[in-house]
């Protein structure tokens, strides 16, 4: 095929992602209206099973994987449900890229102003939770898959899609269980990442560790043989804020995005004790969060807060349990020989310059840290974060053009004619 014809055939895919893009935005508006808050991650199957109606008639056969509940349960009581996985598959005999979602969200929470289980579009934005994390990057597969069966366009990858559960601080995320099991084909894109022109360098691991410090309960007014739990944790905050100062003057080598080098973290994220103010509060919680570097060990990492807790409960008369909540082992050098081609899809899809490129890791983290624990080293990563659209928070969107965008680079990646001098099975 000429240089002209591939050219052409390529802008006639690229235009159908316009004329898709409304079935697109409808398919995100019930994928944002099914509840799949973690915790608990209770609508897991509920999601799968939506995800089967918009794929069958691209012509997907379906396999789903639950992950043993041995592996996710935990002690806390905050997740439940089925911890349904979902595998998408279209085989034609061609390799494999597996394109990575996962499937859950952080809960509402506090302060919205428009529906978040409810798609809202205004001024060209798409309100709800999961539009940016990462509903809507699934929304972006399906509208370049779409566009790719209407244009008819030749493909040099079958696409596997990988629909997860418990990313968001689950003790066992759904990609380490496929991983594990051998599920993931190919190689891996993960469409997690950020609308940025960024060359990934891996990012931190992160762990979640609640500190449950007991004491004695009682009448606040009468009782005299009550030991007061949270009093008595003042001195282990105090120990734990000691600790989080030491922790954070290491450094790691990745590349930061600015000057600043990037330093490991450990973060008091919570603290609850009692109910009203007649009772002397029995126990007292404390959920730290810990990010640390690749350098470092996760083992040693939660050795050094736990030997900090237990000494300081010694000298208070505290009994204290700790209970690990979740864990995303850190990602190391991520780049491969798929990453050329994956950047020059990116550059056209975004309309970034070659050169606005830059190679930077995060203290953020990914459960694409247990992918690379099975061996698999290279990890491509796009996605539509940005740091104006509210992840995590209120009114969390997306907007239409970035959903296009990278509607387009999925498809340039996976077509037979985008650049095949970067294509490394050749």
């Amino acid at each position: 095929m000429s240089a002209t014809a591939t050219a052409g055939s390529l802008t006639a895919a690229l235009a159908r992602i316009a004329e898709e893009r409304e079935g697109a935005i409808c398919a995100l508006a019930r994928m944002i209206a099914t509840d799949t808050s973690f915790p608990p991650g209770e609508g897991y199957a509920r999601f799968a099973d939506l995800i089967e109606l918009e794929l069958a008639p691209l012509g997907f056969s379906f396999r789903r994987v639950v992950v043993p509940r041995a592996l996710w349960s935990g002690t806390t009581g905050q997740a439940g449900g089925e911890r349904v996985n979902l595998i998408a598959a279209r085989p034609a005999g061609r390799p494999v890229c597996s394109l990575y979602f996962h499937v859950d969200t952080v809960p509402s929470g506090p302060g919205w102003t428009h529906p978040p289980l409810a798609l809202t579009r205004n001024a060209g934005r798409l309100y709800g939770r999961g539009s940016a994390d990462m509903k809507g990057a699934i929304a972006a597969a399906l509208l370049a898959l779409r566009a790719v069966k209407k244009s008819m366009t030749p493909l040099a990858y079958d696409p596997q899609l990988l629909f997860c559960t418990d990313e968001e601080g689950g003790l066992y995320p759904g990609i380490r269980h496929l991983a594990e099991q051998g599920s993931i084909a190919g190689h891996l894109l993960s469409c997690n990442g950020r609308a940025a022109p960024r060359i990934w360098a891996g990012c931190f691991g992160s762990f979640d560790l609640l500190i449950r410090a007991y004491g004695t309960g009682g009448h606040s007014g009468e009782s005299t043989e009550s030991r007061n739990a949270v009093e008595l944790s003042v001195p282990l905050l105090e120990r734990l804020l000691q600790l989080k100062r030491t922790v954070e003057t290491r450094t790691s080598a990745m590349p930061p995005r600015g000057k600043q080098p990037l330093t490991a973290r450990l973060t008091i994220a919570a603290a609850h004790g009692g109910d009203k103010g007649s009772a002397v509060p029995p126990c007292f919680e404390i959920l730290v969060n810990r990010r640390y570097a690749p350098e470092e060990d996760f083992n040693g990492a939660r050795r050094e807060i736990e030997t900090a807790v237990e000494d300081e409960a010694t000298r208070s008369g505290l009994a204290v349990r700790n209970v690990l909540l979740g864990h995303l082992a850190p990602v190391s050098n991520p780049q491969g020989p798929h990453w050329p081609r994956w950047q020059a899809a990116l550059a056209r899809g975004f309309g970034w310059p070659a050169d606005a490129f830059r190679t930077w890791g995060a203290t953020s983290s990914s459960d694409m840290g247990w992918v690379q624990r099975t061996g698999t080293r290279e990890i491509l990563l796009g996605g539509l974060g940005r740091p104006d659209n509210n992840v995590h928070a209120a009114d969390e969107f997306t907007t239409i053009e970035d959903l296009e965008a990278l509607a387009c680079s999925i498809l340039l990646y996976l077509a037979h004619d985008f650049a095949p001098e970067l294509l490394p099975e050749t």
